[in-house]
């Protein structure tokens, strides 16, 4: 598996994971589904803008989104013990995610400028 194809898997993953999460799986408990739906899977739909132009820039996008949804993953394992596991997959997915960034980059040189 190539960096680009791994994190085009994590992003998928990131985005089913959350269509599952709030509407079925854990939905919120004091407040609406559709809103939390809004707030979590609207963001990550706004990179696949940048996914006409290049997949690189999309993922790069996905990776500095990836970074918020690492942090309410951590916060939501921390304080809701009632999604635990969905909040762990979650930083899971946010890893690998940047992993594959940061693995993909690795070798990239910028081209000098004149």
């Amino acid at each position: 598996m190539t960096p680009r194809q791994l994190g085009l898997a994590s992003w998928a993953a990131l985005l089913l994971l959350h269509l599952l999460w709030h509407s079925w799986l854990a939905p919120p408990l004091n407040g609406s589904p559709l809103l939390a739906l809004v707030l979590t899977v609207g963001p990550l739909l706004l990179p696949l803008f940048a996914l006409r132009r290049s997949v690189g820039r999309a993922l790069l996008w996905v990776g500095i989104l990836g970074l918020f949804y690492f942090c309410h993953g951590v916060v939501a394992a921390w304080s809701e013990p009632r999604v635990r596991l969905l909040a762990l997959t979650e930083i899971l997915l946010c890893l690998a995610l940047i992993a594959a960034l940061g693995w993909g980059a690795r070798g990239y040189k910028r081209p000098p400028r004149h």
